[in-house]
């Protein structure tokens, strides 16, 4: 193989896995990493907590791609070529169990993030990848095949390929740079957070927890109750109740598939839960008439998942006082019980962004990459992988997935070249 010089803008997730798998394809390149800020991995450090999520125990392409609101079609056949079980496969050769938890997530044995990190300096290392930190990007030109850098240390490097494995785009000299060279970048928006309410029904209760749960987001015309309503995005499993609102895998999720749509709508919105997750109106009705031959009190819980706490709050809130039997409860309060329950309404104003998972959607144009490459189809030799392309995935280690994925692809094809 020729002696490539290849560049790596970006010492996140995906610029790592890149660079790491070229220099180890092709011993004889000269890859190297610029990253602009003091730190790198600086996403793989604080994910999930700290403990980094590195991926999800989902092995069939087709189901896997389900889970990125932007993205699914071009990564079908990419996930053919790199899936979770590859990542698994890849970290357990360089001596990193992974652990599956109940919930698909899948870990580091250690519970700590720092072990993926040292894995990837250490393969780094041996094969001879060089890093350059500090070392910002202010233009990218193309001249006679070849790439010219511009680097915020008034220095510039000439090389064969490169890499953008910078994040997500926001305005800065690299976007205008891809945007000279022709490539199309999709507004960003905020696409994993947690909704902000202020609202009797939580207010107070910070901390509690509904384990099934589903949430859907009302669309204008709904709430206008016009006619010909528009299917509206619905997410179940866990909701917590926060002291600025309501988080939770399916707020979160939901918040990835309506991203563009809450954006819109400046982040004031109406969304409707059903605490119960998929119990029915009917079956709700059914479990109150046979506590109707009992002496109990209203307040007294009745459903497992739901909390006491919140229960006696949504019972407060639609007017039943605290001695009132079931056998005494009139049918308009049952039916106002029976909303809250399964489709009581709660109106989010603002957005509060989940630093251990921030992501955006937008970016790069997909019609604009071959993802069996990763290659643009319009600057050759010119790369992405990651978060500056319009793909992101849903809470539970998808984006850090797609990103093993693209840097996979893209370091293989930029050593064979």
């Amino acid at each position: 193989m020729s002696s490539l010089k290849i560049a790596i803008i970006g010492g996140g997730a995906a610029g790592y896995f890149a660079a790491i798998t070229t220099a180890e394809a092709n011993p004889s390149a000269n890859v190297i990493i610029y990253e602009q800020s003091k730190r790198t991995l600086t996403k793989v450090k604080i994910s999930g907590g700290g403990r980094c999520n590195v991926t999800h125990n989902c092995f069939d392409p087709n189901e896997l791609t389900t889970r990125y609101p932007r993205g699914e079609h071009e990564l079908l056949g990419a996930f053919h070529r790199w899936q979770p079980q590859d990542t698994i496969d890849w970290f357990a050769a360089r001596g990193v169990a992974i652990k599956t938890e109940p919930d698909g997530r899948m870990f580091p044995t250690t519970d700590d993030s720092q072990t993926i990190i040292d894995c990837f300096h250490q393969a780094a290392q041996a094969t001879g990848v060089q890093l350059r930190k500090e070392c910002g990007i202010k233009s990218i030109k193309q001249s006679q095949g070849r790439f010219i850098i511009h680097l915020s240390n008034e220095t510039q490097s000439t090389v064969d390929k490169v890499l953008v494995a910078s994040g997500s785009l926001k305005a800065s000299s690299l976007t205008r740079s891809l945007e000279a060279l022709g490539h199309t970048i999709t507004p960003l928006a905020p696409s994993l957070f947690a909704f902000n309410l202020s609202d009797k029904r939580t207010q107070g209760l910070s901390g509690l927890a509904v384990k099934k749960a589903t949430v859907s987001h009302v669309l204008p015309s709904q709430a206008a109750g016009s006619s010909g309503q528009p299917k509206s995005y619905t997410q179940a499993g866990p909701i917590l109740i926060t002291h600025r609102g309501l988080s939770g895998p399916a707020i979160l999720r939901l918040s990835a598939w309506q991203a563009r749509a809450f954006q819109n709508e400046n982040y004031h919105f109406e969304i409707k839960v059903n605490w119960l997750g998929d119990v029915s109106e009917e079956q709700v009705r059914e479990q109150f008439n046979r506590l109707r031959n009992g002496k109990t009190e209203v307040k007294t819980k009745v459903f497992e998942q739901i909390p006491r706490r919140f229960w006696e709050r949504l019972v407060e809130f639609v007017g039943i006082h605290d001695h009132l039997k079931w056998a005494q409860l009139t049918k308009d309060k049952e039916a106002s019980l029976i909303q809250e329950l399964i489709s009581g309404r709660y109106s989010v104003q603002g957005k509060t962004t989940n630093k251990d998972e921030f992501v955006t959607c937008g970016g790069v144009s997909l019609n604009e990459i071959d993802f069996k490459t990763m290659e643009s189809r319009l600057v050759p030799g010119l790369h992405f992988a990651g978060e500056c392309l319009d793909i992101d995935g849903i809470t539970g280690g998808y984006n850090f997935q797609a990103a093993w994925t693209g840097g996979r692809l893209a370091g293989l094809a930029m050593a064979n070249e």
